[in-house]
């Protein structure tokens, strides 16, 4: 999105037009990648917008800051009740997705945050579609390795760390791939540039384990939900770059991506080369979920109207 999406914007608890959400060019967070955010979808359906997992996004949130030792203001109730107000107010009934993000202010040029530097909290909330076009997609392994917990941790959603996915991208985008898939520093696979990865293999369901230098995804954490319901058998567990080549189908998991095949990988065919039947299961049930089709999981939606 290059333009802005809505009329309003959440900014420290006011609503304030798109055009008035303004901040110096000397906050921390602009000079030090000091924020950290979220990736909130909201769905619409036929009653209602429905507003996926939004307080464990939020808890996510205040988690995050919290690993680098800077506060987010305001509670997870606030900023839920927050959120859907916003979605009001701008007469969003569309699927759109949320961007809640919490930095660091004025500062200064000091690197020693803490509880006391002054932070921010905005809400943005745009029209949003699919991110990924058709049912799969190629990726490649980026010659970049992801960012390890000895030296920044990749378990807090901060914004500095993205530079390590802009990186990758641009790789994977300038030999002809949709995306990257990242291995970590014991060279095993650990995520793509913006989501964690399964791999299917003889009819169970692997994905890197959180010491593989993963972010803990609310996706991810769907997905095995879904496929443990499904009867299928989830393993965590450390996985080798070579079994992406003898995979039977792979699927990756994220709040923008939602839940998309790999079709091809290094130029290598994914089983049949298209999405396979695991992962369609999987997508099927997600989709439902998302729009309110599911009444078991109905308590992982928030209303907006």
């Amino acid at each position: 999105m290059k333009d802005k999406g809505v009329d309003f914007v959440w900014f420290d608890g006011q609503y304030l037009k798109w055009e008035e959400a303004k901040v110096p060019i000397f906050v921390h967070a602009l000079h030090y990648g000091t924020a950290v955010f979220e990736g909130i979808r909201a769905y619409s359906s036929d009653d209602n917008l429905y507003i996926f997992r939004l307080k464990e996004h939020m808890e996510r949130l205040h988690k995050s800051a919290n690993v680098y030792s800077f506060t987010t203001r305001f509670s997870v109730d606030e900023l839920c009740k927050a959120t859907a107000e916003l979605i009001r107010k701008n007469s969003i009934r569309q699927s759109c997705y949320i961007r809640p993000l919490t930095f660091v202010g004025l500062h200064g040029i000091d690197l020693n945050v803490t509880k006391n530097s002054p932070t921010h909290t905005t809400i943005i909330i745009f029209p949003f579609a699919k991110y990924f076009k058709g049912d799969g997609i190629s990726a490649c392994i980026s010659s970049w390795r992801r960012i390890d917990d000895e030296s920044i941790p990749p378990m807090a959603k901060a914004s500095g760390n993205y530079l390590n996915s802009v990186l990758a991208t641009q790789e994977c985008r300038r030999n002809g791939y949709d995306e990257s898939i990242l291995l970590d520093r014991n060279g095993n696979v650990s995520e793509a540039s913006g989501e964690n990865i399964f791999v299917v293999r003889n009819g169970k369901l692997h994905t890197p384990q959180l010491a593989d230098s993963i972010l803990e995804g609310i996706t991810r954490n769907t997905a095995i939900t879904i496929a443990k319901e499904l009867g299928y058998e989830v393993v965590e567990r450390p996985i080798s770059r070579t079994e992406l080549y003898l995979a039977d189908e792979i699927f990756l998991t994220g709040t923008a991506a939602e839940i998309i095949a790999i079709t091809k990988i290094d130029g290598n065919i994914v089983g049949n080369g298209r999405e396979g039947s695991i992962t369609k299961s999987i997508r099927e049930n997600y989709e439902n979920i998302v729009t309110g089709k599911s009444e078991k999981f109905m308590g992982w939606l928030t209303p907006s109207w």
